[in-house]
């Protein structure tokens, strides 16, 4: 067991979203690390059936319920000494079109949660925003950046023994479901052209171990409104389909479609404006609250933390991966794998 991990031993776990694909990462996890017990939270009453017949362990529970509706999620908070949030809309080209559900769901939805978790005495609570937060041109990045501001806000109000609020802030969690790598599989599969957005676009590559580390490593090291960031890799997206390509062995039409509705051409996971407030933790980073009050006049440094500056980190400035290490890190994903075997099974079947 990892040492991140030993975090989790014999507390009790809320996974707000736990049926998505962060949440149900999280929840593996949980239950790998002798965790006593872990409650899934969502709205999704299918996906919890499936996890509940998928993972038949007696120390997993379900509550069916919506972050929008304060009374289910304080219940649910109720007993739970840590609490994972990810429930959220997710999909930067859903929000554009039906922006009020998500600020229902990652606003609205935020409050509540925090003011749940401090009702039933939570212990620590980590949230799950993007690096869309950063300099958001798009709705679900909007709605994740009042989300941040939402936390960061609430723990200013906080005294010695309430709930300690943290934040993980992830580029693309690769693989995750509904993003891109799924759709690039898919087609090849299917003979289809692969429908590229903008060859030159960058993003961040994290796997979904990844995402759960960084969550565990704010459970351990957080203070109160602290943001934690990973140093991911970065690739542009035509070298992930060309990895894909060569992966699977295929030569499909790689079709140019231009960005989606909201995206942008690269993203920031560490703005300059956080930088004088950010730590180099190794793996990590950590941009710190700020928290001076509106007494301006009382204060000196423009909320620079001293010892504490960092360059913004961008996925024009993060490590880039070049084709084989993209391959690399592809084959290191359990979709890629299973995928490459499902492949392989139907070739030997035929």
């Amino acid at each position: 067991m990892s040492e991140l991990s030993e975090t989790l031993r014999g507390r009790s776990l809320l996974v707000t979203g736990g049926t998505g694909s962060f949440g149900a990462a999280v929840v593996r996890r949980a239950l790998a690390a002798d965790v006593s017990e872990v409650c899934v939270f969502s709205r999704d009453e299918k996906k919890q059936d499936d996890m509940r017949h998928a993972l038949p362990d007696p120390r997993l529970r379900f509550h069916l319920g919506d972050v929008r509706d304060y009374d289910s999620i304080r219940e649910a908070c109720r007993g739970a000494e840590l609490v994972f949030h990810a429930a959220a809309l997710k999909q930067v080209p859903s929000c554009e079109f039906f922006p009020m559900e998500a600020v229902r769901t990652n606003v609205a939805g935020t409050e509540n949660l925090l003011n749940a978790c401090l009702a039933g005495g939570v212990a620590k609570a980590v949230l799950l925003s993007t690096d869309k937060a950063v300099y958001p041109i798009n709705a679900m990045g909007l709605t994740k950046a009042l989300m941040e501001k939402l936390t960061v806000a609430k723990t200013r109000r906080l005294k010695a023994g309430d709930t300690l609020f943290s934040t993980a802030r992830y580029g693309n969690v690769m693989a995750s479901r509904g993003s891109v790598i799924p759709l690039f599989v898919r087609q090849i599969k299917q003979g289809k052209p692969l429908t590229l957005t903008d060859p030159e676009m960058t993003r961040f590559m994290m796997s979904l171990d990844d995402s759960v580390d960084l969550v565990l490593f704010a459970y351990g090291c957080a203070r109160q409104g602290d943001i934690f960031v990973q140093k991911s890799p970065a690739a542009t997206m035509e070298t992930l389909a060309l990895a894909l390509c060569r992966i699977f062995e295929a030569k499909p039409e790689i079709r140019i479609v231009g960005a989606r509705h909201g995206e942008k051409t690269y993203e920031h996971l560490v703005a300059p404006e956080e930088t004088g407030r950010t730590e180099d933790l190794g793996r990590y980073y950590r941009i710190a609250a700020d928290e001076r009050d509106l007494n301006y006049g009382n204060h000196s440094g423009n909320g620079k933390k001293a010892g504490a500056v960092v360059e913004p980190f961008t996925s024009l400035s993060a490590d880039r991966l070049d084709l084989d290490a993209m391959v690399e890190v592809l084959m290191g994903l359990d979709y890629v794998r299973e995928e490459l075997r499902y492949r392989e099974v139907r070739s030997e079947g035929v």
